[in-house]
């Protein structure tokens, strides 16, 4: 059975009004399209904090390359996001503010690699929503409140569609697991709801894909076999 933990609402919660008082100044800076053309409906733009060339227009999220993350111009501005990730005890892959316009839509998708499973998460802390953004994760809706903070496990499909008039800003932070956030993570759930569940093969499978490595005949297949059997 599945029991991998889809989200977690942590007891944290942030000050409203300081991050709006930090998104205010950066409103009218450039923001930019997001990458994933096919994956959206609308305006979905973004501006990186972090960055691995600190440019604030860098805002692909790239888990675990092994790249220093640096602080972005915008960041410099931003005293009071500067303060929440300082609070998190983690690595950075990616810092972002996300905005999803008024009658935008994310179409259903699910990332690769981005569950506590995998070592790597993802955060969600709105800045800006309303009662209209409907939000799908797994076939739940999560009702993501300003100023809070949660974990999506990305990994499962997952859609929102900002039906209200107004736009949806969130502060997103992709980082690396480490024993500081062992210990936040399970004090919400414990420790084997955070562990892959072993992928089963049946025997008639098994033959298969056997078949096709004899195929292949190579070294590296030849090994794959040995293990199967």
């Amino acid at each position: 059975m599945d029991t991998l933990i889809r989200f977690i609402k942590f007891p944290i919660s942030f000050d409203v009004d300081k991050l709006k008082s930090d998104l205010s100044g950066i409103l009218n800076k450039s923001w930019t399209a997001h990458y994933n053309k096919n994956d959206y409906t609308g305006k979905w733009t973004s501006v990186a904090l972090m960055s691995t060339d600190g440019k604030s227009n860098n805002i692909f999220a790239l888990s675990n390359t092994g790249d220093e993350m640096m602080n972005t111009e915008i960041l410099a501005s931003c005293p009071y996001f500067k303060e929440i990730l300082e609070r998190f005890h983690f690595e950075k892959t990616a810092v972002r503010l996300l905005q999803l316009a008024a009658g935008a839509e994310i179409k259903p998708h699910s990332d690769h690699c981005l569950g506590y499973e995998d070592g790597s998460f993802r955060l969600h802390i709105p800045i800006i929503t309303n009662p209209d953004v409907e939000f799908i994760l797994d076939g739940k809706r999560l009702m993501m409140k300003e100023g809070e903070c949660w974990y999506i496990d990305a990994n499962f499909t997952h859609s929102v569609a900002n039906r209200g008039n107004q736009d949806r800003i969130h502060l997103v932070i992709d980082g690396i697991r480490n024993d500081w956030t062992d210990a936040l993570f399970y004090k919400e759930a414990p420790e084997n709801q955070f562990v892959k569940p072993e992928v089963t093969m049946s025997e008639e499978q098994k033959l298969l894909v056997i078949a096709e490595l004899k195929r292949m005949n190579t070294s590296a297949a030849n090994e794959l076999i040995k293990n199967l059997k």
